[in-house]
């Protein structure tokens, strides 16, 4: 008798617990709601609540996205006063010209070619030529031209701005001045011990 008592007792608590196990289960499942099936707006649904039926709201007149505040001029539009820079935002040391040298031949040379000639790979399989770097209108540019081409285009030349970042453009404008000057250089340019080696 105090076997099946107990052996009753155990199977009821058992089942308790078996049944408050299932009830949570159901429960969970029924709530659930996985992050792809929550309430949202994707990129350009419609949407009944705003008068335009556009999901996608404009930014609020002024704002500024994060790493997006751009407050020198020179730095990050090649001007100054609304014109192209004759100076560059920063010294342009060894380590600039080897970082400007890089980018170059990665972003550049393919189109221009190594020495600015406009004889990249690319055009010499059909690719519209562009202009060497060495004609007068280039090397009389002024440092913010050359940043500006590479930030926004010109021609047929897409904007790199999304490749390149901000300080690399500017490198690689310091690195195009060096190819020009290596082009047209002269002897009075030089050292006087280059100037020796000449002869």
């Amino acid at each position: 008798m105090k076997t099946n008592a107990l052996t009753g007792i155990r199977g009821w608590g058992l089942g308790i617990r078996r049944a408050a196990s299932l009830a949570v289960v159901i429960a969970g499942v029924a709530c659930r709601q996985d992050m792809h099936d929550q309430p949202k707006y994707t990129p350009y649904k419609r949407s009944d609540f705003f008068p335009d039926q556009r999901s996608a709201r404009p930014a609020i007149e002024g704002t500024v996205a994060r790493g997006q505040l751009f407050e020198d001029e020179l730095l990050h539009t090649g001007r100054v006063g609304g014109q192209p820079s004759t100076v560059f935002p920063f010294q342009i040391t060894d380590a600039v010209m080897r970082r400007g040298r890089e980018r170059y031949d990665i972003f550049c040379s393919p189109c221009h070619g190594l020495t600015g000639e406009g004889d990249g790979m690319v055009v010499q399989r059909g690719y519209r030529r562009p202009p060497s770097f060495n004609v007068d209108r280039l090397r009389q540019a002024p440092a913010g031209h050359l940043y500006d081409v590479i930030t926004n285009g010109f021609g047929a030349m897409p904007d790199y701005a999304a490749q390149v970042q901000v300080h690399d453009r500017w490198s690689i404008a310091a690195y195009i001045r060096a190819l020009q000057l290596s082009q047209n250089a002269i002897a009075a340019d030089l050292s006087p011990d280059a100037q020796g080696r000449l002869k």
